[in-house]
C-alpha cells in the first residue's frame, strides 16, 4: 500500500523524535518482545542520532496477537508516555528482554522514575486502549502482517537492515531514486506488454516511413560465428527468432513445469477448467481457419489463431486491477500456459523444415545424459545450461525448430520440493548470532563462510529452475520480446495488398476473436454442465466470456507460428491479421470487464 510522506502521521498523537518539518518520515511498526525489532531499533535509533532531526522517527505498538508479555510491553511505552517518557519507557523495554510480568512492567515504571500511581491507572485506561487499537488500525491499513515493518517516507521498505542500505532509502540519492523507479516499472504487470507495443508501432513507423529499406536492410543483414573452417550464419531476423526466443521458450518451459509440479496444473480437480478451457481455445480457431482456407494454399496456417500471448493477456488484466477477480486472473494465468504448452506441440510437430537423422541422434544423446543426471541428482545448472547449448545446435540442424530446445531444456532440469522456509530461517538466524558483532571491526571481519552459508541456505529456497527463470526473466520480458516484436511486425501499411476478405486473414482475424472465445467458454460450460469442474463462486459468466476474449490476443506466440508457417507477402497478411486480431479481442475483452465490475457472488 502506498502512502504519502505525511499520510497517517498525527504529531499530536505518535511518540516521535525529530522535527515534523524537517525531515522525512521513518516508521517502524514493533513489538517489545521481538529481538528482530530490538535489532532494527537499533539501527534507526542510531541514524536519527546522527542526522539531528533531519528525520522523523516514528515508533507504533505491534504486538504479536495472543502474546500477552507484548501486550503488557506496548501498553506500559503508550502509558509512559502519558507521562512525557515514552522512549524512556521504550528504551528501557527492549533492554529487558523478552519477558514482561506486571511486576517487572511496575519495576522499570521505577526505574525511570514515573509516577507509579498514575502510570498504573494508565495502564487500563481508555485512552491507552484506543492510542493501541488506532496503532493496529494504522498497520492493518498499511497491509501489515509481521514485525518488524518499516516505512520510508509512506513507502514499504523491503531492503537490507544495514544503516547505509536504509540511510540511502531516506535520503533518495539519484542512483537510488533511479533503481527504485526501474523497480517500480519492471515490477508492474503490464510494463512488458507496454514494451511491446512500443516495440510495434516503432517497427509500424519505421516500415511505412523512408527509413523502410534500412529497416529491411538490417533484418537481412547477415552475422556469422566461425572458427576455422566452420561457419554458422544466420540473418538478424533468424537469429532472434530461433536462437533469443529459445530462452524466451526456456522461460515458458519451466513456467509449465512449475505449475505442473506445484502449480494450478498439479493438482488435477484444479487443474481440469484450465486444461478443458485451453483444449477448446485451441480446437475452435483452428477449426474456424480450416473453415475458411481448407484447401486453400494457407491451409496449413491452421495453429496461427490457436495461441494466447500470455504476457499481454495477463498484463491488461493487470491493468484493470480489482475490477478483475483474483480467481479469474489465475484461471486464465493456468489456461495461458496450458496454452503455451499445446502451442509448443504443434510448433514441434507441424512446422519444423524436415528432419535429419544424424543431428537427431545427437539432439536424443544430450537429452539422455540430461536425463540422467537429473536422475542422479544433479542441481548446478551450469551442465545443463552447456548441453542446452549443444542441444540447441542439434535441433536445428535437425530441422526440427530450434527453439524446441528451450522447452525440452527447461523439462529436464530437476525440480525439488523447496525448502522449509521455517527451518532456513532457523539457521540463518543461528548463523548470524554466531557472528554477533560487537565493534565495528568484527562487523568488518565476517568470515567468508559465513556469508557463503547464509546465500546457500538462502539458495535452497528455491528450485534450479526459480533462479534460472529469475536471472532471465527480465532480459526476455523486456528485449528479447520487444526485439522479437520489432523485427518480425514491419509490415507495409502504406500501399499494401492487405486484403481483410482474404481466407487466411478472416481464418486468423474470426479464429481469435470469435474462435478463442467461443472454445473457451463452450468447453468450460460443458465442463462444469457435466461436473468434470467448478467455476468459483465470485466470477460471473459474464466476467468468464470478457477473460475469453482477452484469451484471444495472439500476438507474440501466432506471429511466431505464422513466421514458421509462412514467407513473404502471405506472411505480412498474416501479420496484420495477427495484429488487427489481437486488437479487436483486447478492446471487446477489455470493455466487457470494464461493464461487469466486481462480481456479485453466486453458487455454480
Amino acid at each position: 500500500m502506498t502512502h504519502t510522506e505525511t499520510q497517517d502521521f498525527d504529531a499530536a498523537r505518535d511518540f516521535f523524535l525529530g522535527e515534523p518539518d524537517l525531515g522525512r518520515t521513518v516508521v517502524l511498526y514493533g513489538d517489545y518482545t521481538s529481538n528482530a525489532c530490538r535489532r532494527l531499533r537499533d539501527i534507526l535509533r542510531r541514524i536519527a542520532d546522527r542526522r539531528n532531526g533531519r528525520i522523523v522517527y516514528i515508533y507504533r505498538q505491534h504486538p504479536a496477537p495472543g502474546n500477552a508479555d507484548a501486550e503488557r510491553a506496548a501498553r506500559a511505552a503508550i502509558a509512559a508516555g502519558r507521562q512525557g517518557k515514552f522512549w524512556e519507557m521504550h528504551q528501557v523495554l527492549f533492554r529487558r528482554g523478552a519477558r514482561f510480568t506486571a511486576e517487572d512492567i511496575a519495576n522499570l515504571a521505577e526505574e525511570i522514575e514515573l509516577d507509579v500511581t498514575q502510570f498504573s491507572g494508565d495502564l487500563s485506561s481508555d485512552r491507552v486502549e484506543t492510542h493501541l487499537r488506532q496503532d493496529r488500525d494504522l498497520a492493518e491499513q498499511a497491509n501489515v502482517l509481521h514485525t518488524p515493518a518499516l516505512f520510508i517516507a509512506g513507502e514499504p521498505y523491503f531492503g537490507a537492515w544495514d544503516e547505509l542500505s536504509i540511510i540511502d532509502a531516506i535520503e533518495r540519492p539519484l542512483g537510488f531514486r533511479v533503481e527504485r523507479a526501474s523497480q517500480r516499472f519492471f515490477g508492474w504487470a503490464a510494463s512488458g506488454g507496454l514494451l511491446l507495443i512500443l516495440a510495434t508501432l516503432a517497427a509500424l513507423i519505421v516500415a511505412n516511413t523512408g527509413l523502410h529499406d534500412v529497416y529491411e536492410h538490417l533484418r537481412q543483414t547477415v552475422f556469422a560465428l566461425e572458427f576455422g573452417d566452420a561457419r554458422f550464419a544466420l540473418s538478424v531476423e533468424a537469429w532472434i527468432n530461433d536462437c533469443l526466443m529459445t530462452i524466451f521458450f526456456l522461460i515458458v518451459g519451466i513456467e509449465i513445469k512449475r505449475e505442473v509440479v506445484s502449480g494450478e496444473l498439479s493438482d488435477l480437480s484444479s487443474a481440469m477448467l484450465p486444461i478443458i478451457g485451453a483444449a477448446g481455445g485451441m480446437v475452435a480457431p483452428a477449426l474456424i481457419y480450416t473453415a475458411f482456407n481448407f484447401g486453400g494454399p494457407a491451409a496449413h496456417g491452421w495453429g496461427v489463431p490457436m495461441a494466447t500471448d500470455i504476457a499481454f493477456t495477463l498484463g491488461l488484466m493487470a491493468v484493470l486491477g480489482r475490477q478483475v477477480p483474483n480467481s479469474l486472473k489465475i484461471f486464465v494465468a493456468a489456461l495461458a500456459i496450458a496454452d503455451d504448452l499445446g502451442a509448443i506441440v504443434v510448433i514441434a510437430l507441424f512446422y519444423g523444415h524436415g528432419l535429419s537423422v544424424a543431428p537427431m541422434l545427437g539432439a536424443l544423446g544430450c537429452i539422455a545424459v540430461m536425463f540422467l543426471l537429473g536422475r542422479v541428482r544433479v542441481y548446478a545448472l551450469l551442465p545443463y545450461l552447456i548441453l542446452g547449448f549443444i542441444l540447441w545446435m542439434f535441433v536445428h540442424a535437425s530441422g526440427l525448430h530450434a527453439t524446441l530446445a528451450g522447452v525440452l531444456t527447461a523439462m529436464l532440469i530437476p525440480a525439488r520440493r523447496p525448502a522449509n522456509v521455517t527451518e532456513v530461517a532457523a539457521q540463518a538466524t543461528a548463523i548470524a548470532e554466531a557472528v554477533e558483532p560487537e565493534g565495528d571491526t568484527a562487523r568488518e571481519n565476517i568470515a567468508e563462510f559465513t556469508l557463503g552459508a547464509l546465500e546457500n541456505a538462502i539458495t535452497r529456497l528455491r528450485e534450479p529452475g526459480y533462479h534460472l527463470q529469475h536471472a532471465l526473466e527480465n532480459w526476455t520480458n523486456f528485449l528479447i520480446l520487444p526485439l522479437f516484436a520489432f523485427f518480425n511486425t514491419g509490415v507495409l501499411l502504406i500501399g499494401s495488398t492487405f486484403t481483410p476478405l482474404a481466407p487466411e486473414a478472416m481464418g486468423v482475424m474470426l479464429g481469435l476473436v470469435i474462435g478463442k472465445p467461443l472454445g473457451i467458454v463452450l468447453a468450460c460450460w460443458v465442463a462444469i454442465r457435466l461436473g468434470w469442474a467448478q467455476l468459483s463462486s465470485e466470477v460471473s459468466w459474464q466476467q468468464f466470456i470478457g477473460a475469453g476474449f482477452l484469451a484471444g490476443v495472439g500476438f507474440t506466440m501466432s506471429i511466431f507460428i505464422g513466421s514458421a508457417a509462412f514467407e513473404g507477402p502471405q506472411l505480412d497478411t498474416i501479420k496484420l491479421a495477427i495484429l488487427l486480431g489481437s486488437i479487436f479481442s483486447a478492446v471487446i475483452g477489455m470493455t466487457i470487464l470494464v461493464l461487469t465490475g466486481r462480481p456479485i457472488i453466486h453458487g455454480t
